[in-house]
């Protein structure tokens, strides 16, 4: 199976100019909570998330007409194409950490969004890893992969007596 065959063809995006308000609306307009971030040359540079938009705005204490994507998103980008295997995609996000990817063409377009539930809608627990899909095994290791905490390091902090 590749990623073509499961992906979305038209994905909402935005361009780093675009602010957060209307990230916001894309996503909500496109029932989607994530964004390709995509510049001028029509190459994708960036990704934006719903959290990264909450997480912005509850720090700093800005409307969001006034923040930009481009102050807010990740500029690590992990991609797929849109020949690629799906095992192949799956294992991106695995490696990344990362529940959406961006299609990317070899000219560097941006031809669709591929995401972990797109692939769950696509396999089938009877077929056991058959004929290329994934198998409901491969799936959950990748959800796992994707929801592993990793807490920050807490440095405990010595008290001075005065």
């Amino acid at each position: 199976m590749r990623v073509a065959e499961v992906m979305m063809g038209t994905p909402y995006r935005c361009g780093p100019e675009t602010n957060l308000g209307s990230a916001t609306e894309l996503m909500w307009i496109g029932n989607c909570g994530f964004l390709p971030v995509v510049g001028n040359s029509g190459k994708t540079m960036g990704v934006i998330t719903d959290r990264d938009i909450c997480v912005a705005l509850g720090t700093r204490g800005k409307p969001s007409g006034e923040v930009l994507v481009r102050d807010v998103m990740s500029k690590n980008v992990f991609s797929c194409a849109p020949d690629d295997d799906i095992h192949m995609a799956l294992r991106t996000m695995r490696e990344g950490r990362v529940r959406r990817l961006p299609v990317v063409a070899k000219s560097g377009e941006l031809v669709g969004v591929v995401s972990i539930d797109d692939i769950v809608l696509h396999t089938d627990p009877s077929r056991f890893g058959k004929a290329g899909e994934p198998s409901s095994d491969e799936v959950l290791k990748t959800f796992q992969a994707i929801d592993s905490r990793q807490l920050p390091q807490v440095v405990a902090k010595k008290s001075t007596v005065v």
